[in-house]
């Protein structure tokens, strides 16, 4: 597995997907999940949750159709002090900004106006997990904690 070319296309699709597109350009399936995918050469990727406030969901990456990546998450606003639109579009603001080195959510940090967004994660692609939170005139609004990494398939 070639870390690096992973992680660039975990950039440019959760950039692609998601971040770019937010709640209202997800696919709604027949379970009640909300889907985003996004495909480049033997890459394929899948945003799937369920869900508003809170959600659930995971993402999941294959390569010449083998799982590879995976990562599981669970989010929710937890103050009323600002809306739900507001605080999502915040958000995708700060998911565009992922890094390359960390192609799990946003930021470590990243401030507009009176928003905050922080991510602080553990562990590198093979096996992470982290949190992000957004403030809003310093007060905690929105958290979301995640978990994921590689995945292989065993032959039997």
């Amino acid at each position: 597995m070639d870390i690096e070319q992973l992680s660039k296309f975990l950039v440019k699709a959760k950039i692609n997907t998601y971040a770019s597109s937010g709640e209202g350009e997800g696919k709604m399936l027949p379970d009640g999940s909300k889907e985003f995918k996004f495909e480049e050469r033997e890459f394929k990727y899948r945003d799937r949750y369920f869900g508003f406030n809170p959600f659930i969901g995971e993402e999941i990456v294959w390569q010449n159709g083998k799982v590879v990546w995976g990562m599981n998450y669970y989010g929710e606003i937890v103050s009323e002090i600002i809306s739900a639109k507001s605080i999502y579009q915040f958000l995708r603001e700060a998911l565009k900004k992922i890094p390359d080195d960390k192609p799990f959510r946003g930021p470590d940090n990243f401030k507009k106006g009176d928003f905050e967004y922080i991510n602080k994660v553990e562990g590198i692609v093979e096996k992470f997990k982290g949190e992000e939170t957004v403030s809003y005139k310093e007060q905690l609004v929105y958290r979301l904690s995640y978990h994921g990494g590689f995945a292989t398939t065993k032959n039997t």
